[in-house]
């Protein structure tokens, strides 16, 4: 066998169609994410924002602490709300190239500098993000951008070994998430981990409620098929075909579930994005009605006819790619540790890059719901307000009226509201939660931007109280008796602030 021969084992001719999923699906997502920073971060973190990036910068430099990889670091001023802006539209215009598959029409290189910059453009922003930015599917985010771009473009065939460097990424996401959740809350292990989930996730969906309603066998039954597929089925994606097929295919399945029965930003989209580096042409073809494929083929380009004008790809880019992969093996080495230690990390990044990073959610479950409810009022004297007088914000995706039905934003990430479900969990005196209320005092019109209704239509509140609430789901019966969507009571009030 000659070199080319054996080069060509490096190509995974057979998946075409899974790189145009992953290429425009991981730039969709920073679209959004872009997107999302355009409107939120300079009210969050921004010049004026609730912690304002300029003063955190300083903050570092004084220290002597490097902080994360930013432009902002290099800018002839620390931080600007207009250069965050261009960033983000910068980036957007990116994305939205890369869907429309422009860049896959060029060179073999070309789609590597084009997600080099959507990565280190949001991890200029993500270094400044703080408390706002501290989700898992951010790292998810930056992760895929450094990678995802050597696949190449449509004048190379899909190089194998980033396919298989993406499926050890969904390990790390699948069987990460699973053992967090076996050696974290015993409610995991004694499969009544979903009798409460639908209710208490951070921000429901609309379908969020019937899911919670439904009998308890179900939800053991949800319960076991999530460890059924993160701690067993995800293996399935590192043997031949048509088994890594499979395997991928029931992780989107139960991504999908998760999808239509929450928010949770871009985290299951780009799972489900991620999970098709497994999936082949052959399969997918079958899956739209095409002949049971013959699995016997090989990896190379030949192996899959409905490829036109792509070629054996050329030594210099399996050059690139070998010495690529081998970087990123080497930084596998503390996720990997990570996955089978009994201190195993939830969303850690191992570097500040975010590459290789360990993901999970919901180690510990929470069992009741709670939310702050922010109240403003006009009145002269605000003590002797009665309740009519005292009004309620309302947010954009987070439980209030409990005659509302929750809405349906992921992929978009509200991060304001995020923020105030963490808060309901552990009331107190946050720091960027205090600004926010003072600026609710002050009128602030970037901050009532962020939410759903201004009871006052602009004008400033007399003074504010911020309420605690417990929550649950109505019953069906109560859902026709009354209408509501949600049932509360108060618990306390935890302040009132003002009058001006």
């Amino acid at each position: 066998m000659d070199l080319q021969a054996w080069l060509s084992l490096l190509d995974a001719g057979e998946y075409t169609i899974a790189r145009e999923v992953i290429l425009r699906g991981v730039a969709a997502m920073f679209a959004l994410a872009f997107l999302s920073a355009f409107h939120q971060v300079p009210v969050l973190v921004g010049e004026d924002g609730l912690l304002p990036a300029p003063t955190f910068l300083e903050r570092l430099r004084e220290r002597g602490i490097r902080g994360g990889p930013t432009l902002f670091h290099w800018h002839r001023t620390p931080y600007s709300d207009r250069l965050l802006r261009a960033m983000c539209l910068v980036g957007m215009v990116l994305g939205v190239a890369t869907v429309l598959g422009l860049p896959q029409l060029g060179p073999a290189w070309t789609t590597i500098p084009v997600f080099a910059v959507m990565w280190g453009l949001y991890l200029s922003i993500h270094s400044i993000g703080q408390v706002f930015f501290g989700f898992g599917w951010e790292s998810m985010l930056l992760e895929c951008g450094a990678i995802v771009g050597f696949l190449g473009s449509d004048q190379v065939a899909p190089p194998l070994l980033v396919l298989l460097f993406l499926r050890w990424m969904l390990i790390r996401l699948e069987f990460g998430a699973g053992m967090i959740k076996m050696r974290g809350d015993p409610a995991w292990r004694n499969l009544t981990a979903m009798d409460h989930h639908h209710q208490t996730q951070p921000m429901p969906g609309p379908l969020s409620r019937q899911a919670h309603l439904m009998p308890r066998w179900w939800h053991r039954v949800e319960t076991l098929g999530s460890h059924v597929v993160q701690l067993g089925a995800i293996w399935l994606v590192l043997l031949p075909q048509p088994l890594a097929s499979i395997g991928a295919s029931l992780v989107i399945l139960t991504q999908l579930f998760l999808v239509v029965t929450g928010n949770f930003a871009w985290l299951n989209w780009l799972t489900i994005i991620v999970a098709f580096s497994a999936i082949s042409d052959p399969f997918l073809r079958w899956i739209v009605g095409g002949p049971w494929p013959d699995w016997g083929l090989p990896h190379g380009p030949a192996a899959d006819s409905a490829a036109p004008g792509v070629e054996a790809s050329p030594l210099w880019w399996h050059v690139l790619i070998v010495l690529v992969i081998a970087g990123l093996v080497v930084l596998s080495r503390r996720p990997l540790l990570n996955l089978f230690s009994s201190h195993q990390l939830m969303n850690a990044s191992f570097n500040r890059f975010h590459l290789v990073n360990a993901y999970g959610a919901f180690g510990s479950m929470t069992t009741r719901r709670f939310e702050v409810e922010i109240e403003g009022t006009q009145e002269e004297d605000p003590d002797a307000a009665g309740e009519e007088q005292w009004q309620p914000y309302r947010f954009r995706g987070k439980p209030g009226d409990v005659r509302r039905r929750s809405r349906q934003f992921a992929p978009y990430h509200l991060r304001l509201d995020w923020m105030m479900w963490f808060l309901a969990l552990r009331p107190g005196p946050e720091a960027w939660f205090v600004v926010f209320l003072q600026k609710l005092l002050a009128g602030d019109p970037a901050v009532r931007r962020l939410l759903a209704e201004d009871p006052f239509d602009g004008e400033p509140p007399t003074a504010l109280r911020v309420r605690y609430f417990a929550y649950r789901y109505a019953t069906r019966a109560e859902r026709r008796e009354t209408g509501q969507w949600w049932v509360r009571r108060e618990v306390r009030e935890l302040g009132r602030f003002g009058p001006r």
